[in-house]
């Protein structure tokens, strides 16, 4: 079992959840760190920790095949989580999804292949994974679901071009999607970022 941290309010007593999901090289103490930094105080906060602090061993870009089997057990952990709260009571209505770089690209990959009307989502610098963006991936209705994707120009790691790929898909799945490229930002998370997500999706 991989392990998964918790902050913020406890399940029972929260009525909406923040999973956090790290990049690579990071941790899930890392990445619940940013919640002091975010409108998350009535939320229950889940971090789960990858294997070796990394999601899947090869870029992003790489064909997907070069990334199994650990790409496909990276979305599974998330899926057991969310059907997890969902056994607790929670409806996605109720969950909400965060990630960084490549947690930001599990996290939109998660989110497409089991589009439903989430809380929120939270892509800081990242994209949909693989070679190519295909669409017969993808499956599901988003419904108006807030997503907000921010990221540099240019970034080392993450091409534009695929983020605004990953927007035109989430958009095209009835997502409400927010992209903005920063202009020589850095592969960081930026105060701009953050002010951003505190009144698009964590706002009351």
């Amino acid at each position: 079992m991989q392990e998964i941290l918790k902050a913020g309010k406890p399940l029972e007593a929260a009525e909406k959840v923040l999973i956090m999901v790290h990049g690579r090289g990071g941790s899930a103490e890392d990445i619940l760190s940013l919640a002091t930094e975010l409108n998350t105080a009535a939320f229950a906060l889940i971090a789960p920790q990858a294997k070796g602090n990394s999601w899947y061993p090869q870029s992003f870009l790489a064909p997907r095949a070069a990334n199994e089997p650990f790409l496909s057990g990276s979305l599974s952990f998330l899926e057991d989580i969310v059907q997890d709260l969902e056994e607790k009571g929670f409806s996605k209505s109720q969950i909400f999804l965060l990630g960084f770089s490549q947690g930001a690209c599990l996290t939109l990959e998660f989110a497409a292949s089991n589009a439903a009307r989430f809380g929120g989502i939270v892509a800081f610098t990242g994209g949909l994974i693989g070679d190519h963006v295909d669409h017969n991936n993808y499956k599901g209705d988003f419904d108006g679901t807030p997503i907000f994707i921010g990221s540099s120009d240019p970034d080392f790691h993450v091409p534009v071009n695929r983020v605004k790929e990953s927007t035109i898909l989430l958009e095209g799945m009835g997502a409400k999607v927010t992209e903005v490229i920063y202009k020589n930002m850095g592969h960081t998370i930026s105060r701009q970022e953050i002010a951003q997500v505190n009144k698009l999706i964590f706002g009351e």
